[in-house]
């Protein structure tokens, strides 16, 4: 994905803590101030108090209604009556869609064909007109600028504006005002907006907290970014984390981000999967990948945070064919899923035989397929691939035993 740069040379103005200030004003009576909930895992794990921001339970599920209705609200009246535009596959555009119609101001949200229907649904019922155009949002955001340079709407950028990183920096001040011994905090990092905003809030108040960017490694635009002193695009950015799926950081927030932001780690597909996982299980809360982000960069270096430490969980719109991929994929990576292939003698009672022994090993089936006409196998073969759900790694490898003890062929 791809937003292009600033949208103005007026959008390139420094961006204050007096800013941040105006816009938490602003927003009294719109944005919630979201809760900050501990974890208990995370804390064992690193040592010291972790506390979730909550964002995901923002209206319209996303810290970004922030931004957008600070930038819209900041319209003059002619700009209003033109209406407004915006791209995106998801959260973004139901924010836009929201502050607009709290506003009254038309909006006009492009999104791609292969958007999920609930968000494109819920687009809709924030009062957007939804326009489906491309299969990438590349092409949406395309249409979207032409849109805009036709009608005179204005294009609402999703991060590259300093009216959009003041309204994402007012989560900065909730943090520091239901955390104020915090230490570190982290948060994902896609095209830089909401890093921008809190380190702003967070480091004109409190320089001595460290803020620590994550971003998936498969769409990590910033790390090279940083190192050339200038936003480098990346090609193809791929990661489940939608909302990360960014391949040039905004000309704004990079500045911001390069002077404020102590470091920017990289997390795996597998280490947001287990943090999804993680969010849903013990602190039962909703978290889409992007949101889950910081707490993929705790599990998997637990001793790198100083605690106190918050976890911004930015987002919870996550698309449930999506959840329960990832959710099985997070089962897998910790070890409580395992897919097996092997063969056996193509009789009766041999599948009953083998459910047997996996029965003694407390390994439960979750799907079966059993094929006997494949050519790589012999006449009185047959080939069966099981998924399990498991206790972990150690009940994998029990498994697997199992079977190659009972004589089973198990296949790599």
């Amino acid at each position: 994905m791809s937003y292009g740069t600033a949208d103005s040379l007026h959008s390139l103005r420094p961006v204050t803590l007096d800013d941040v200030r105006g816009a938490q004003k602003m927003l009294t009576g719109v944005a919630r101030v979201t809760a900050m909930e501990g974890s208990r895992h995370l804390s064992q794990l690193v040592g010291a108090p972790v506390h979730f921001k909550c964002e995901n339970l923002q209206r319209t599920g996303s810290f970004k209604l922030r931004g957008a209705y600070v930038r819209i609200a900041g319209l003059l009246p002619e700009e209003r009556a033109a209406g407004v535009v915006a791209a995106s596959a998801g959260n973004h555009a139901q924010g836009v869609a929201l502050a607009s119609s709290l506003l009254g101001v038309r909006s006009t949200v492009f999104m791609p064909k292969g958007a999920p229907l609930p968000k494109i649904s819920a687009t809709r019922e924030y009062g957007a007109e939804v326009r489906l155009h491309g299969q990438v949002v590349d092409e949406t955001l395309a249409a979207a600028q032409e849109h805009a340079e036709r009608t005179g709407a204005v294009f609402i950028h999703p991060f590259d504006h300093p009216d959009v990183i003041a309204g994402q920096g007012t989560v900065g001040l909730e943090i520091l005002e239901q955390c104020p011994e915090v230490r570190t905090i982290v948060l994902g990092i896609g095209g830089g907006g909401l890093a921008a905003g809190v380190a702003i809030a967070v480091k004109s108040l409190r320089p001595d907290v460290r803020i620590v960017g994550v971003q998936a490694a498969g769409a990590a635009a910033y790390p090279p970014s940083l190192a050339a002193g200038r936003p480098v695009s990346i090609e193809n950015p791929a990661t489940m984390a939608d909302g990360m799926k960014v391949g040039r950081p905004g000309d704004v927030p990079f500045e911001i981000i390069g002077d404020l932001v102590d470091e920017v780690r990289t997390v795996t597909e597998d280490e947001l999967s287990a943090a999804l996982l993680l969010s849903l299980e013990r602190a039962k809360l909703v978290v889409e990948p992007a949101g889950a982000s910081p707490v993929a960069a705790l599990l998997s270096e637990p001793d790198a945070f100083e605690g106190p430490v918050v976890a911004v969980l930015s987002g919870g719109n996550v698309d449930p064919v999506l959840l329960q991929r990832v959710l099985r994929h997070g089962m897998a990576a910790q070890g409580r899923y395992l897919a097996v292939r092997l063969r056996l003698t193509d009789r009766p009672g041999a599948l009953a035989t083998l459910l047997g022994v996996l029965s003694v090993v407390d390994a439960n089936v979750l799907d079966v397929s059993h094929v006997r006409t494949d050519p790589r196998l012999g006449l009185t073969e047959a080939e069966v691939e099981l998924h399990l759900e498991t206790k972990g790694p150690e009940h994998c490898a029990e498994v697997g035993q199992a079977l190659r003890n009972a004589g089973y062929t198990v296949i790599d």
